[in-house]
C-alpha cells in the first residue's frame, strides 16, 4: 500500500523537479555568479546547465578548475571585440596605361579549356552509408571504464523526470553506488531541488549525479569504481525514499537508460 501511494505521487515529484530545473537555469540565465561556500566549478556549471569546460574558458580558469569564495564568474561568453575598421575606399581615378595594349592575334581563336570534371563521366556515385545507432547515440563512456551499473536497487521501473534524469524508488537507507568509474567532483547540498548531491566525472565530457542521498561515503577529489557504495538513499519530495539519477554529456542531460541498458 505504501509503495502504491509512493508511485502515485511520482508525477508530482517530476513536476517539482521540472520547476526546480527551470529555476536553476532553464529560462533566464544571469550574466554573473558569485562563488559561495561548497561551490565547485562543476556544481556551478550543473546549476546553470553549462559545460564546465566553457565556463572555465570564459573566466580564464586553469586546468585545475580551482575557484575561490567571492569570485565573480561570467556565465556567458565574453562579448567579441568589434572588427577592425576596413580602410576607406577612395574615388581616385585609375591611372591610364603607359603603353597601348598589344594588337589582337589573327586567325581562329584557341578553344577554351574545358573545366575538369570529377569524378569522370560514367563513374557510378559512391553509395551513401545508412545511419547507425553509434552515430546517433551518445558514447557509452568518455575516456573511462565502459562498465555501467545501476546506481541503486529500484522497486519499480525507472520514472523519467522532465529535464533528463530518472527517479528510482526504493527503501530508506539502501546503498547508492557509483554507476561508472570516475572522479568525485562535488559533494554537498548547495543546489536547490537536489538535496544531498554527489557529482562524478567520467572522462572529460561525461558527468553523473546522485541526488536526495544521505550518509555520504565519499569526498571531493576521490576516485571511485563502478559499483562502489557512495551514499545511502534518502528522501525526496513528500519524504518518499527515492534516488534521482542524471547523466550529462558536454553539459547537457542525456537519457541515462542508454547507458544503463544491459547493466546489472
Amino acid at each position: 500500500m505504501r509503495l502504491a501511494r509512493a508511485i502515485g505521487v511520482i508525477g508530482l515529484i517530476g513536476f517539482i523537479g521540472m520547476v526546480d530545473g527551470c529555476a536553476s537555469g532553464g529560462g533566464y540565465t544571469p550574466e554573473t555568479y558569485v562563488v559561495r561556500p561548497q561551490d565547485t566549478l562543476y556544481s556551478i556549471a550543473w546549476r546553470h546547465d553549462l559545460d564546465y569546460h566553457e565556463l572555465a574558458r570564459w573566466n580564464n580558469i586553469g586546468s585545475n578548475y580551482r575557484i575561490t569564495i567571492g569570485q565573480i564568474l561570467m556565465l556567458r561568453p565574453p562579448a567579441r571585440a568589434p572588427a577592425e575598421a576596413l580602410p576607406a575606399r577612395t574615388n581616385a581615378p585609375v591611372p591610364a596605361r603607359s603603353s597601348p595594349p598589344p594588337p589582337a592575334r589573327t586567325g581562329s581563336p584557341a578553344p577554351a579549356k574545358q573545366a575538369e570534371i570529377w569524378p569522370p563521366a560514367g563513374t557510378p556515385p559512391a553509395p551513401t552509408p545508412p545511419p547507425t545507432a553509434a552515430a546517433t547515440l551518445p558514447p557509452a563512456s568518455d575516456g573511462g571504464s565502459t562498465r555501467w551499473t545501476w546506481p541503486t536497487e529500484h522497486a519499480s521501473p525507472p520514472r523519467p523526470v522532465p529535464g533528463g534524469g530518472i527517479l528510482l524508488l526504493g527503501q530508506l537507507g539502501q546503498p547508492v553506488r557509483a554507476a561508472c568509474s570516475g572522479h568525485v567532483v562535488y559533494v554537498g547540498n548547495g543546489l536547490r531541488g537536489y538535496g544531498n548531491l554527489i557529482i562524478i566525472k567520467h572522462g572529460e565530457n561525461l558527468l553523473s549525479a546522485y541526488a536526495h542521498t544521505r550518509d555520504l561515503a565519499v569526498h571531493e577529489g576521490q576516485d571511485v569504481v563502478a559499483g562502489q557504495p557512495i551514499a545511502q538513499m534518502g528522501t525526496g519530495a513528500h519524504q518518499i525514499p527515492a534516488l534521482y539519477f542524471e547523466i550529462r554529456l558536454n553539459g547537457k542531460p542525456v537519457d541515462p537508460l542508454l547507458y544503463l541498458a544491459g547493466a546489472k
